[in-house]
């Protein structure tokens, strides 16, 4: 039998699928409601616990109380212990308390439901005295202790748990993310943490774009091809990043670096947008989706682009999804990868993969993971 902990952080992600680009403190949440922001964090905390059901007699599983973890095990048939009150509203500090309490419980593995602020919080309560594994779940996740899937976690904490996986030192990263929201990068390093090794399933922190003339080159490239090939009427759904921004540059269109832009016969006609927009301005009309792979992590949806949801991707077609990347940042990809919330549709991605274009009329066919 292996102790394990599970904290949920039940507001983890809301900020996504309406463009706030995060949620950390109650303003911001409050204004993910107002947009009609739904949880998405028990779901993934159940895919996880799901995944994790055939070894559910060899451990013990201590969880926080109610709808930090506590709701989310009944739900899938686990026997638990709670730890900590039960609370309509959580914050950090009940994140910080229950996983210290775990650590007194002699937890072997501390795996938890957030994005980057929830790393920081348990990194705070209890550094490197146990192992800690992330289920990705909030907007922002640039931390290297995080699982690409809530299925790839369950394998990684039962391949640590029973199988003799190793551990690595893995940094705890995180954005500040009011600067986040106005279009700037401000990333600290704020510790490390223990995490389990496993290189296939759980992905690296977060890399910038190198700026150097080749690349920038390559990015121009890139985008005059995808302009040439822009069909009249047709609405672009263009995601986050600096070689999509290329594309508005070369349009004299101010691109947001950090968001979703939706253009038409080569102008924005709506910025910044939110789930709810895209789906009202596409309706009825055709429509593509132009993303690029976040830095070093290899993710096409699923990180940073949570407004492009499944929904989104449904209504948009996979045969109208154009994925563009540099030579440099697929130099080090072997495959990419998909984390949309939708088991069913991740899993037509990895059946047929995706077409990337590199540089002018250069394009590969990549598999995704």
């Amino acid at each position: 039998m292996k102790n394990l902990g599970f904290i949920v952080n039940p507001v983890a992600g809301m900020g996504g699928a309406v463009g706030l680009k995060g949620t950390d403190g109650k303003t911001v949440l409050d204004r993910a409601v107002e947009l009609g922001a739904k949880p998405i964090a028990p779901a993934r905390a159940e895919a996880f616990l799901s995944a994790l059901y055939p070894a559910k007699n060899s451990v013990h599983l201590f969880t926080g109380s109610g709808s930090m973890g506590e709701d989310e095990a009944n739900n899938c048939g686990f026997a638990c212990i709670a730890v900590g009150k039960r609370k309509k509203e959580t914050f950090a500090e009940d994140t910080q308390e229950a996983a210290k309490k775990m650590v007194e419980h002699g937890v072997d593995l501390l795996v938890f439901c957030g994005g980057d602020g929830t790393a920081r919080d348990i990194m705070k309560a209890i550094g490197s005295s146990v192992p800690v594994l992330g289920v990705p779940t909030g907007v922002k996740m640039h931390s290297a202790l995080f699982a690409i899937s809530p299925q790839a976690a369950a394998k990684v904490a039962a391949g640590f748990l029973w199988s003799g996986l190793p551990l690595k030192e893995a940094e705890v990263m995180d954005v500040d993310e009011q600067a986040f929201r106005e279009g700037h990068v401000s990333a600290a390093l704020y510790g490390y943490v223990l995490t389990p090794y496993e290189p296939h399933l759980i992905q690296d922190n977060k890399l910038a774009s190198p700026m150097t003339e080749s690349e920038l080159r390559n990015q121009a490239a890139i985008a005059i091809y995808i302009i040439e090939r822009m069909l009249p009427d047709v609405l672009y759904i263009v995601g986050p990043g600096t070689t999509t921004r290329t594309i508005g540059d070369l349009l004299d269109a101010k691109k947001t670096l950090l968001g979703v832009d939706i253009f038409c016969n080569r102008r924005i006609v709506a910025g910044d947008v939110n789930e709810k927009q895209i789906l009202a301005a596409i309706e009825g009309k055709a429509a593509q989706i132009i993303v690029t792979p976040i830095g070093g992590q290899g993710f096409i949806f699923g990180r940073g682009n949570q407004q492009i949801s499944a929904e989104v991707i449904r209504r948009v077609g996979l045969d109208n999804i154009i994925v563009v990347a540099t030579e440099s940042k697929l130099r080090g990809m072997k495959s990419l990868r998909v984390d949309t919330g939708d088991s069913s549709l991740d899993e037509a991605f990895r059946a047929r993969g995706v077409t990337v274009v590199a540089d002018y009329k250069v394009e590969y066919r990549m598999s995704m993971e």
